[in-house]
């Protein structure tokens, strides 16, 4: 299973990006897609999150300016960030829980190797 993310880049304060993620390989289901983030010197954290067929959770340093969508039948997430900040600057990974195709019916998390988004004027 590979997860390749695209979309990040270089954005003034208040401007908007869109990430995508599509997710390949031998998949028979993906129980959720996400998104995290791990600025320099600090933690890696959560920011949004889908479960197939639920409600999507975020952060909440990002709520109401970030939002994420799949496209399951695609194997594609992605992260609609509006109103960056300076703060928002990382970079982001996607990541998903799959279960793999003729394996055990166990979901597995698999990442994605990251693109960075800086946030700058």
């Amino acid at each position: 299973v590979q997860l390749q993310a695209s979309g990040g880049g270089l954005v003034q304060p208040g401007g908007s990006l869109r990430l995508s993620c599509i997710v390949s390989g031998s998949i028979f289901r993906i129980n959720a897609m996400a998104w995290s983030r791990q600025a320099p010197g600090k933690q890696r954290e959560l920011v949004a999150r889908i479960f197939n067929g639920g409600t999507p959770d975020y952060a909440d340093s990002v709520k109401g300016r970030f939002t994420i969508s799949g496209d399951h039948a695609a194997n594609t997430v992605y992260l609609e960030m509006k109103s960056l900040k300076p703060e928002d600057t990382a970079v982001y990974y996607c990541h998903a829980e799959v279960v793999i195709a003729g394996g055990k019916n166990i979901g597995v998390d698999y990442w994605g190797k990251g693109t960075q988004v800086t946030v700058s004027s």
